[in-house]
């Protein structure tokens, strides 16, 4: 199987901040005799799991609290060793292969070959509405008596042309107005609690450590500290291990919502952070091996969030329920012991 073109491109008409890279998926060279590949996924021990009597979570509280993400680790790491956190760092073996967009398909991936394509849901039903509501207004006013009916019928129009000139220079300056709109949609809130939820679940897997997150209207995140990671991203170092892990929690929101909607709205800023640690990585990959790892990467973070699918629904209702970092922490090690 190929995928086409691998490069970053700027969608300067798109209203939303979703920029990204677009990566195309093919299968007309897919090999469809190949079988769905087991991947090693370690379970934890539920009776290790459990919060044991006298465990000191203050250490991790505090390395919370400053920020300190070597500090949070050597806290984990030290829970982990008392039976606590069984579940930090249970997935460390992240290592590429090839992987075809059939195995994204029986995973359960929907509509697997447009997962990279940027969505303009938002914005489209954005522009939609403010040209359709300044259109019917305009109509209205044209009623006016005298003078009024041309003038404030031109002004309301001229609306409509100001957002979408807006648009295509500098669609940032429309972000906020889009995604107060966008919270009008269903399942809005739900996506962004499944996006980001899998960032941080997949990541907590394999040992990256979260010190923020936010699930608030346009400043969706989790934050994702680790010095020496930044060191070598800053300074283009970074070595094939280290790009496969940060991979697989750069597209475990994509591969979150590829497993619950038809469609994936949110892949944007993900797709364009891929591409930056693409960038910093040495050796350099060729646009075969950078189509690969985005679809080996999809694969590996979806594969974890299904077998870990108890504990990606309980911490996508703590973080709704604005929980801290450490009860979120707290919520992946107990989620299924009760």
């Amino acid at each position: 199987m190929s995928v086409v073109a691998a490069t970053p491109i700027a969608i300067a008409a798109s209203l939303s901040k979703s920029h990204f890279v677009v990566l195309h998926f093919n299968d007309h060279d897919i090999n469809h005799n190949c079988k769905p590949y087991k991947w090693p996924i370690r379970s934890s021990s539920s009776a290790a799991a459990a919060a044991a009597p006298g465990v000191d979570l203050q250490p991790l509280e505090s390395a919370l609290a400053k920020r300190d993400s070597d500090a949070v680790k050597e806290a984990l790491n030290q829970l982990n060793e008392v039976g606590w956190a069984n579940r930090w760092s249970s997935q460390p073996y992240v290592s590429r292969r090839t992987t075809s967009l059939r195995e994204l398909t029986t995973l359960g991936i929907k509509n697997a070959e447009n997962l990279a394509i940027p969505s303009v849901r938002n914005d489209a039903a954005f522009l939609f509405t403010v040209v359709g509501t300044t259109g019917f207004l305009g109509v209205l006013a044209g009623q006016l008596p005298g003078d009024w009916g041309f003038f404030v019928p031109y002004l309301i129009g001229s609306i409509s042309l100001v957002v979408l000139a807006i648009g295509s220079t500098s669609p940032g300056l429309l972000q906020a107005a889009i995604s107060a709109f966008s919270s009008l949609f269903p399942d809005y809130q739900d996506r962004i609690a499944r996006h980001e939820a899998a960032h941080f679940l997949v990541a907590y897997l394999i040992g990256l450590p979260i010190l923020r997150y936010s699930l608030d209207i346009g400043k969706e995140h989790v934050n994702l500290i680790d010095e020496k990671l930044e060191k070598l991203i800053y300074s283009g170092q970074l070595d094939t291990k280290d790009v496969d892990r940060l991979a697989v929690v750069a597209m475990a929101g994509l591969a979150a919502e590829g497993l619950t909607y038809d469609k994936v709205v949110g892949q944007s800023a993900d797709l364009f952070t891929l591409q930056r640690f693409i960038n910093r990585s040495k050796p350099k990959l060729s646009k075969e091996q950078q189509q690969n790892l985005t679809r080996w990467a999809v694969l590996f973070a979806g594969s974890l969030l299904k077998n870990n699918k108890v504990l990606h629904e309980a911490l996508m209702v703590a973080m709704q329920n604005k929980a801290t970092v450490l009860e979120c922490i707290k919520t992946i090690e107990t989620a299924d012991l009760s």
